[in-house]
């Protein structure tokens, strides 16, 4: 029997499932969608091609499992930020930043680049899905401005957002793009109310 590195072996598989996901995560962030294959990531782990199966039967099976990972790991911080602000512009001002932040993650940016990746059609919808749910918390700060069409305002706040970290990975300075970015929301907020 092999030797489990756990106290159970539900705990055991748990453990080299989570080791699995990480490491296509890192296949995915360090070296793009091509590199990650139930292979690569099972040298990544020490585990033979033949045992990833195990865990999973296909690499788009482990790409959704790395999608299902990360995207929700990242709209709890942006839900945390959004909690901690005491008025709708800060609140709006807090999700900027972290949303700024989990945009220079590698992780994250290769997240993003798989809503238009060669994936299945589902698989791109899903991406595309929690994308959009972590705008949730910037909805309903915007939503308590009262401004007109908060809907609106939040996909276009997104997209600003979205340019702003396309920027920064381009080599602008945070510091600079973050401060324009929040003048730009904070100018058109308050011509809009």
């Amino acid at each position: 029997m092999p030797r489990i590195s756990a106290a159970t072996v539900a705990e055991h598989h748990s453990q080299r499932r989570a080791a699995l996901i990480q490491a296509g995560s890192d296949l995915l962030a360090n070296e793009g969608l091509d590199a990650v294959t139930l292979g690569a990531v099972g040298a990544a782990t020490g585990l033979a091609r033949t045992s990833v199966y195990q865990y999973f039967d296909s690499t788009p099976a482990l790409v959704a499992a790395i999608v299902e990972d990360a995207f929700p790991r990242a709209t709890e911080q942006l839900e945390n930020a959004v909690v901690r602000g005491t008025t709708p512009q800060t609140q709006i001002d807090r999700f900027v930043s972290v949303a700024l932040d989990l945009a220079s993650d590698p992780t994250h940016r290769s997240l993003y680049a798989l809503s238009n990746a060669d994936l299945p059609i589902h698989c791109r919808a899903r991406v595309r899905e929690l994308h959009a749910s972590q705008y949730a918390p910037l909805l309903r700060a915007v939503s308590d401005l009262d401004v007109p069409d908060p809907e609106l305002t939040t996909r276009l706040i997104a997209g600003l957002v979205q340019a702003a970290a396309q920027a920064i990975a381009s080599g602008s300075s945070r510091t600079r793009v973050q401060a324009r970015t929040l003048a730009l929301i904070h100018s058109g907020l308050s011509s809009a109310e």
